[in-house]
């Protein structure tokens, strides 16, 4: 393991946050405390569970810059950067997009390491809260919700590793090799010795893919389904880690495993059989509108994101409406909407989501910017991780592929309806059962619905990887990457509602290239020769 998060995961005060600053979590102030207190007393412990939120909000960047790592502007827009549907429009995310990126990237190497960082907070604070309740500091059922954010939290990190260093499931029946999962905290010599013995292990169920399942399959059990407060009454319940983001979560592993029947199954736990779908469990369900879950902090739909506000959030180079808003608005645009969606046809002209979450710019149009995230002052718009919108087409996906021989699945059917119809209100443009000739002709659709749903909330990328190697859905054939408009090339021929023709001048990056992974830094080569390279790096 890196001496730099080593030593940086071993300083107390980062499981905290000074004084001067309002938590990601909490409304209240706190000291940095000692890693011996850190677990004294019930205040104490929150505290150090709400510093693990934090390192998933905003991480370490080179010159210890704060950016949005590993969760927020940063895997949100690299994530979109390594597909085709959003524009690099300068060189912040140029390497990404262009997929030039090497084994010294910054973007990349920040990545991983606050992945890494914030995973061993977690691993801190469950041995933490497991001392603390077994000394009756915290009850028993307060140590093992603890216990459970924390290995959602460190679920989600070592998805989001696999994602990007690991070719997919589909890829050797599991057999590609996978990512080193950090069960145990990095506290001391000792232990950082332990964890560089450790090798890479394989994606298949018996490795990483088995132990994201296993720590979600724990948090399901001991997280709470009904909304969370604080100590100050204020409810944060998509802040928090819920029984049903815990589910939500096991339908997205499960989903790039290609184990339908087991999305199925989680999906049940959250979806009833007919609409109108509300989750028995949190109640969750979808907003009336296209832009209720961005126009609001407590939507019923935004089941689980990470907090940021006034005080508390990655600055102008690593906020959300920084990135991704229109200048004109205050912002720095440097992710924009590709025509290679916003003209695709496909996507109807009428659709509510292009106004209500899209905002045009020149005359003619010469660039598209999302507005779903608003907040150009202030930075406090959250960072969207999984939305009730995505279980909805999880199932419906799953329903599609599980459908016997070449039949349209009705329940598949009903749930992409679920989404479109919120968005397409001409009657005739909605979707019937005879609108698809068979099952793949439904599952095309639900996969389209997922790009124009999730455009700019950096879903893009784990669809391009688990479809690589799908006989009928790979994105581009024998898998890969689309080509993409150039960085910063788009004009206003490009841009038509009804289709538009224009020079794709970044080439697609084939299955094969061994730029379809993200290398492992160099800087924990270094420190750790058992953390093995990817191919060709």
């Amino acid at each position: 393991m890196r001496v730099k998060i080593i030593s940086t995961i071993l300083i107390a005060g980062t499981l905290l946050m000074s004084a001067c600053q309002k938590k990601v979590l909490d409304l209240q102030s706190f000291s940095q405390q000692s890693d011996e207190s850190a677990f004294a007393n019930a205040d104490a412990c929150q505290l150090s569970m709400y510093g693990v939120y934090d390192a998933c909000q905003s991480g370490f960047y080179a010159g210890g810059a704060v950016r949005g790592y590993p969760f927020g502007a940063a895997s949100i827009s690299q994530a979109d950067m390594r597909g085709e549907d959003m524009l690099n429009q300068a060189a912040f995310y140029q390497i990404t997009y262009e997929a030039t990126y090497n084994n010294a990237s910054a973007n990349n190497q920040y990545m991983f390491e606050t992945i890494y960082a914030m995973v061993n907070k977690a691993n801190l604070v469950i041995d933490g809260v497991k001392g603390a309740g077994s000394k009756s500091i915290i009850s028993s059922a307060t140590a093992l919700q603890y216990e459970a954010e924390c290995r959602f939290l460190r679920a989600m990190g070592h998805h989001e590793l696999v994602l990007h260093l690991s070719y997919p499931f589909t890829q050797d029946n599991g057999n590609a090799m996978g990512v080193i999962y950090r069960d145990f905290a990095i506290k001391d010599a000792a232990t950082a010795e332990t964890a560089k013995a450790i090798k890479r292990s394989t994606v298949k169920v018996s490795d990483t893919y088995a132990k994201i399942l296993a720590d979600l399959d724990f948090a399901e059990t001991n997280l709470p389904a009904t909304p969370v407060v604080n100590t100050s009454g204020v409810a944060i319940k998509t802040f928090r880690a819920s029984k049903a983001a815990a589910i939500a979560l096991k339908m997205r592993v499960k989903m790039h495993k290609g184990d339908w029947a087991g999305v199925i199954a989680e999906g049940n736990k959250l979806v009833p059989a007919a609409a109108p779908f509300v989750s028995p469990i949190g109640g969750w369900t979808l907003n009336a509108t296209v832009d209720g879950s961005f126009s609001t902090t407590t939507s019923n739909e935004s089941i689980f994101s990470i907090r940021n506000d006034a005080t508390d959030n990655p600055g102008v180079n690593g906020a959300l409406p920084q990135m991704l808003g229109d200048p004109a608005l205050g912002a720095r645009g440097l992710v924009r909407v590709s025509p290679i969606i916003w003209s695709d046809p496909a996507w109807l002209c009428d659709d509510l989501r292009r106004t209500a979450l899209y905002r045009t710019s020149g005359s003619p149009v010469n660039a598209v910017f999302t507005v779903k995230y608003r907040d150009y002052t202030n930075s406090s718009d959250p960072a969207p991780m999984i939305r009730y919108a995505e279980v909805i087409l999880m199932l419906a996906e799953a329903e599609a592929r599980n459908a016997a021989g070449t039949s349209v699945s009705a329940r598949g059917l009903a749930l992409l309806n679920a989404i479109r119809n919120r968005a397409v209100t001409n009657v005739a443009d909605q979707f019937t059962a005879a609108s698809f000739a068979d099952k793949n002709a439904l599952i095309a659709a639900i996969l389209f619905e997922r790009r124009v749903e999730f455009l700019a909330e950096g879903k893009r990328w784990g669809d391009i990887s688990r479809l690589a190697n799908d006989a009928n859905f790979a994105p581009i054939a024998g898998g890969g990457v689309p080509s993409k408009v150039g960085s910063g090339g788009a004009t206003s021929a490009m841009f038509n509602c009804a289709g538009a023709t224009f020079t794709r001048s970044v080439p697609a990056l084939a299955y094969s290239n061994f730029r379809f992974l993200w290398p492992v830094p160099l800087s924990e080569i270094q420190q750790n020769a058992n953390y093995d390279q990817n191919p060709g790096y």
